[in-house]
Parts: structure tokens; sequence; C-alpha cells
């Protein structure tokens, strides 16, 4: 089915999508329930389809494998959009108190139409490329100055160039990218996907 017949079961059947009203709390497990018990849900399980052994500490060229979900119970069938991004710690993140994404361009995305009371999930293979490191001080020391560099992300076999840097965290002891998703729903009456209010994300110690 194309979008313009996704908009027509809608219509046909009478259901109308409800925007979300307040702010999910991030993490690995996100669900909002309005006053009518109505909610959607957005996770992420690790490679063995549990809620754990994400990937973490990452090298170049390794591919690591996680889980992506969106369960429905709007009470109808929803058509669901999930982005992909990744960010540095410096960079845009989703600002849910004001219902605004991040201003990331996505590097993937995923759609699911979902009746009510089921969920749909997609398998997310991905590796960091190219992966280099300028060290600011001699002798291959970390300093404030450290810097880890990513050309480019592999995700299920597609290759996006990203350009991305991370500085050394002195604090956590790492470079930390942020493989993130964000959830939107297809809202009839702007005939368009509008940010659901929620995502998940994973942080990555990259390392060359």
């Amino acid at each position: 089915m194309n979008l313009k017949d996704y908009q027509t079961v809608f219509t046909v059947t009478g259901l109308a999508l409800i925007l979300a009203a307040a702010a999910p709390v991030i993490g690995l497990f996100v669900s909002f329930e309005d006053g009518a018990g109505k909610f959607s849900e957005l996770w992420i399980l690790g490679p063995d389809h549990l809620a754990k052994d994400y990937p973490f500490d990452i090298r170049a060229n390794v591919s690591h494998t996680v889980f992506v979900g969106v369960g429905n119970h709007m009470g109808g069938s929803s058509y669901y959009m999930v982005l992909v991004k990744l960010r540095n710690q410096t960079q845009s993140s989703p600002n849910t108190t004001a219902s605004i994404p991040s201003l990331l361009l996505p590097l993937s995305e995923f759609r699911f139409f979902i009746t009510d009371g089921r969920s749909g999930e997609a398998q997310v293979h991905f590796s960091v490329l190219d992966v280099s490191r300028s060290d600011g001080s001699e002798a291959g020391a970390m300093s404030a100055n450290s810097t880890v560099f990513v050309s480019r992300l592999s995700i299920n076999d597609v290759i996006f160039p990203i350009n991305s840097s991370a500085h050394w965290d002195s604090e956590y002891i790492g470079f930390y990218y942020q493989l993130f998703f964000e959830l939107w729903r297809y809202d009839l009456t702007l005939r368009s996907f509008r940010f659901d209010n929620r995502f998940v994300g994973i942080w990555l110690n990259v390392t060359s």
C-alpha cells in the first residue's frame, strides 16, 4: 500500500490519531498514556532480542545488532515512522519538553502500519567505518584535545556519510556518540508525519 492507500484506510474506517501531549522519558523503552488509556510504545532490544547486552564499546568495521520496535495501543490503526540518527555529545537531541525533534538529518528510517494492540519491529545492523583519532598530546596520551573522527556509518548494509567527530570525555573515559531512534506518527489533519514526542537511544564509546 502507498501513502494514499493508508490515508484511505484511515478515512473509511473513521480513525483519528490523537497527538501526544506529554513528553516521555528517554530510555530503552518508552510509552505514553493519555487520559483515555491510549498510548504508543518505542523500544530497543539487544542482539539476543533481550533488554540487555547492548552494544557499547565500538570498533571500526565491526557490525553490531539491535532491534527497534513500536507498539500501538491507540484504539485504532496507526502509521508510524522511526527515524535513525547519530549524534555526538554536543549535537542536537530531541526536545521532548517542547515536542521538537533533533535538528540532525535522519540517516535511515523504518515504517510500520500497525493495527491496535499489535506491534512492529525491525532488526538494525550497524557499524562505524573509517574511524581515525587525533591525539592532542605526546605519546598518544589522551587529553581534552583528543578527538575521534567517524567518516561513515553503515545501517543494514547501506553506507551513509556522516563526517562527525567526538572529543575525549575524561569523566566517562571515552569518545561518545548516541545512536537514537525518533518516533513519528502520521497526522491526518496535517497529511504528513509528525514527531510523536518520544525517542530512545544507546550511547556508544567509539575507539579506533
